[in-house]
C-alpha cells in the first residue's frame, strides 16, 4: 500500500444517512474510475507542493494539512471511502510543514507562490459559460494566452493562470508574500470590466424570467467570481464531484461554448493538462493594471461616516434549542479538525448576538472544544472571550464568506436565503408551528330579510 497516514482514523465520525440515488451511482463508479492510471497520475502531478485533501462523500474532509506521496494515493484513498480530491491554489515548499492558526509571517517562510485561480459559480451552466469567454477576451487583452480552463463538476468553471506568468517582486515587495490580497484585486479589477457585457451577453438568452436588466438587481443569477482566502482548496482536475457523478475534467479554450455536459462523463473523458505552459511575467500586464485600478477605486470612495456608538442589538431569545440551529453550525458544533480559530469566531459572535447569557455560552464553548480533534487552548479561548465582552455584540459572519468555506463547511440554499445564522436561528424560535391550527372565532350568521311588497 503507497498511502501510510491513517486517514480513515482521523475523518470526523458522522451518523450513517441513507445514500441517495446519485451516492448510489458515484459508489458505484469511483472504484473504477480511480484505479485508472492516467486519472491517478493528472491529479497527482497537479498536487505537487501543494495541500491535497480528500473528501468522504462532501461529508468530511480528511485531516488538514496533507499531500500525496505517489499516484496511487488516490486509489488507495478512493478504496477508504474518499470521493474527490481537493487541492490549494497556495503553493508551498512543503504543505506537511503547515501548522493551522500560522501568522502571516509564518506563512509567507513556507509559501513560494500562488496561481490566480478564478472560480467562477453560477445556478445556470450556461451563463459560467459566457463569463469564461469573455475573461478569457479580457486576459487576452492583457497579454495572457495560456489560461487553464476546467469544468467544476457542477454548474460552474475553474480558471488558473499560474504562478510563472506573475512577476517575482514589485516595488521591492515579494509577490509570493501578497497572497491573498493580489488575487483578490486582479478577482474584483476582473469582474469589474466583464461587468456590461456580462449583462448584455446573459440577456440575450431566453430563459423564462430571467432577463437581466442590469448587474445589481441580478446577483441571484450572474455569474460570481469566489474571493481568494488562505489556504483556500478547489477541486483538483479529474476530481469527481459527489453530487453530479461528474469529471471535472480540463476543457479546450476554443470549445467552452461547446460544453455539455455529457463531456464531463468520467467513463469517455481524455486527460489534458490543466497547467497551461505559460511565459515567465505573462501576467505582468495584467496585475499592475488591477493594482493601479484598485489605488484610483479607493481614492474615489466616499469618505465613511463616524456612526460614533451605534451597536448592534442582540435579540433575547428565552427558549435556545439545537433544533433550531443551522445545519452549519450544528457541523461545527460535532468538532473539526481545522479551522479552530475560525470557528471560534463564528460561535461566540453567534451565541451573543442571540443573547445566550455567559454561563451558558461558555458551557457551550467547552463542550465543543472537548470534541475537537485537537483542543484549543483554554488561555486563547479565554482571551477571545474577554476580549469579545469587552467589544460591541455583532452578528457572525453570513453564510456566503469565506469563513465556513475556509474550515470545510458547505451552506445548504436555505442557509444562504437566511444570509446570516443568528436570522436563521431567530427565524426558526419565532415562528409558530405551522401544523398548529389558529383559533378562529366563530361568526354570527346573519338573517337575510326580504323586503315586503
Amino acid at each position: 500500500m503507497y498511502y501510510k497516514k491513517p486517514q480513515k482514523e482521523e475523518i470526523a465520525k458522522k451518523p450513517d444517512k441513507p445514500l441517495s440515488i446519485k451516492e448510489k451511482r458515484i459508489k458505484d463508479i469511483i472504484n473504477l474510475y480511480y484505479s485508472r492510471p492516467e486519472i491517478q497520475e493528472a491529479i497527482f502531478q497537479f498536487s505537487k507542493n501543494r495541500e491535497s485533501v480528500p473528501s468522504f462523500m462532501m461529508q468530511a474532509f480528511g485531516k488538514r494539512p496533507d499531500s500525496l506521496e505517489y499516484p496511487g494515493d488516490v486509489y488507495e484513498l478512493s478504496k477508504k471511502g474518499a470521493t474527490s480530491f481537493h487541492c490549494s491554489e497556495e503553493i508551498w515548499k512543503n504543505p506537511l510543514d503547515i501548522v493551522t492558526g500560522m501568522n502571516e509571517q509564518q506563512s509567507n517562510e513556507l509559501r513560494t507562490g500562488w496561481d490566480l485561480l478564478l472560480d467562477i459559480d453560477s445556478k445556470y451552466i450556461d451563463y459560467s459559460k459566457i463569463m469564461v469567454v469573455l475573461i478569457l477576451e479580457l486576459l487576452k487583452f492583457h497579454g495572457i494566452k495560456n489560461v487553464g480552463v476546467k469544468f467544476s463538476g457542477s454548474k460552474g468553471f475553474h480558471m488558473i493562470v499560474p504562478w510563472k506568468a506573475f512577476p517575482k517582486e514589485i516595488n521591492n515587495v515579494k509577490t509570493s508574500d501578497m497572497f491573498p490580497e493580489y488575487p483578490k484585486i486582479m478577482m474584483k479589477y476582473i469582474m469589474k470590466k466583464v461587468e456590461p457585457r456580462l449583462v448584455e451577453e446573459i440577456s440575450k438568452l431566453t430563459r423564462p424570467n430571467k432577463y437581466i436588466k442590469d448587474f445589481q438587481a441580478s446577483k441571484e443569477v450572474i455569474p460570481d467570481l469566489m474571493l481568494a482566502s488562505p489556504r483556500h482548496l478547489f477541486r483538483a482536475p479529474y476530481s469527481l464531484h459527489e453530487k453530479t457523478a461528474l469529471s471535472s475534467a480540463v476543457l479546450d479554450l476554443d470549445k467552452i461554448s461547446d460544453f455539455d455536459l455529457k463531456d464531463a462523463n468520467p467513463h469517455k473523458i481524455k486527460i489534458k493538462n490543466f497547467m497551461p505552459d505559460c511565459k515567465e511575467g505573462e501576467a505582468k500586464e495584467l496585475l499592475m493594471q488591477a493594482l493601479d485600478w484598485s489605488k484610483e477605486a479607493k481614492n474615489k470612495e466616499p469618505e465613511k461616516k463616524d456612526y460614533g456608538d451605534m451597536k448592534y442589538k442582540a435579540i433575547k431569545l428565552t427558549n435556545i434549542q439545537d433544533k433550531n440551529f443551522p445545519p452549519s453550525i450544528k457541523q461545527i458544533l460535532q468538532g473539526i479538525d481545522d479551522g479552530r480559530k475560525r470557528a471560534l469566531f463564528i460561535l461566540i459572535n453567534l451565541f451573543r448576538s442571540i443573547g445566550m447569557e455567559k454561563v451558558e455560552l461558555e458551557k457551550r464553548i467547552e463542550d465543543w472544544n472537548g470534541k475537537n480533534k485537537v483542543p484549543l487552548k483554554q488561555g486563547y479561548i479565554k482571551s477571545q472571550l474577554m476580549w469579545s465582552y469587552r467589544n460591541k455584540v455583532v452578528p457572525p459572519p453570513n453564510f456566503d464568506k469565506d469563513h465556513y468555506k475556509g474550515i470545510g463547511i458547505n451552506p445548504t440554499a436555505e442557509e444562504l436565503r437566511y444570509k446570516n445564522p443568528s436570522n436563521y436561528i431567530v427565524k426558526k424560535t419565532l415562528t409558530p408551528n405551522p401544523n398548529k391550527k389558529k383559533f378562529k372565532p366563530k361568526q354570527k350568521k346573519k338573517d337575510n330579510f326580504k323586503n315586503k311588497s
